[in-house]
């Protein structure tokens, strides 16, 4: 199928992306690895009458930590630069986790992180990577630039925050107290789909206790999910068995309630 017809745009800035955006409102879509925009512009489940291709607004494909620990990954920061990054193996072990299972490598070199949390598919991974991280996304607008919460971020189903006449250039990981671990792992019927059913789990100790635990859930409802209470139990714990245990008990009933709450059919 051949897409409908639209007008494309290659600014060369960002105020130059922000100008067009602002004259076309909702009619024009950002365009930046396309991994999930071509598709459904191809399919006609979208039909921008604008697209704006950013690629060649420069400063935009970065990840980078600064001196206060706070990660910063731009709008242009491709999945596979992550998937390499020696910084994230060392530093942030559950982005680390998810990068090489993000699709396949064809996507993997073009999409990205940013792209993927925008376009807000409930089984994206980056999402409860970024919620487990407990991340922000920096969003540019005429007036200057705001940060929504990630637990803000996402409101439904392939919906967010972000304006028209926004573009969410950056996500920003704060920093851990104390020392990081974590994990990425995914259920998928065979290497390179979407997940069937995701975990993250994001862990800061410190004096040998937990003292920060994020757990999302991917592909269990209308949205990736904090498993708040799981994440409670483990917050001031040794990671004792039982305790671990109970976190994963509690996980498990966060994704059925939000299945459950889903209409029939769905």
């Amino acid at each position: 199928m051949y897409p409908a017809k639209f007008r494309y745009e290659a600014p060369r800035s960002l105020d130059e992306a922000l100008d067009i955006l602002r004259t076309h409102g909702d009619e024009a879509k950002v365009l930046a690895g396309g991994q999930s925009l071509v598709p459904m512009v191809k399919l006609r489940f979208a039909a921008p009458e604008v697209l704006v291709d950013i690629n060649g607004v420069p400063d935009l494909d970065y990840h980078t930590m600064d001196a206060n620990g706070v990660l910063h990954v731009g709008a242009l920061c491709r999945h596979a630069d992550l998937e390499f990054s020696e910084e994230l193996r060392d530093k942030q072990p559950t982005m680390a986790a998810a990068a090489p299972l993000i699709a396949d490598p064809l996507v993997r070199n073009r999409g990205t992180l940013v792209g993927s949390v925008c376009h807000a598919d409930p089984q994206g991974d980056w999402a409860s990577v970024m919620l487990a991280l407990n991340a922000e996304i920096l969003v540019a607008n005429a007036a200057g630039r705001r940060a929504i919460p990630m637990t803000e971020f996402v409101v439904g189903p392939f919906q967010t925050a972000v304006a028209p006449g926004e573009i969410a250039v950056e996500a920003r990981i704060p920093a851990a107290d104390g020392t990081r671990s974590g994990r990425y792992l995914k259920l998928e019927r065979r290497v390179g789909d979407f997940a069937t059913v995701g975990v993250a789990v994001a862990l800061e100790i410190n004096g040998g206790k937990v003292v920060r635990a994020g757990i999302a859930l991917t592909g269990v409802g209308p949205n990736n999910i904090k498993a708040v209470e799981a994440e409670r139990v483990l917050v001031g714990s040794t990671l004792a068995p039982d305790v671990v245990a109970e976190a994963g008990r509690l996980a498990a009933q966060a994704a059925e309630r939000c299945l459950t709450a889903l209409p029939a059919g769905e």
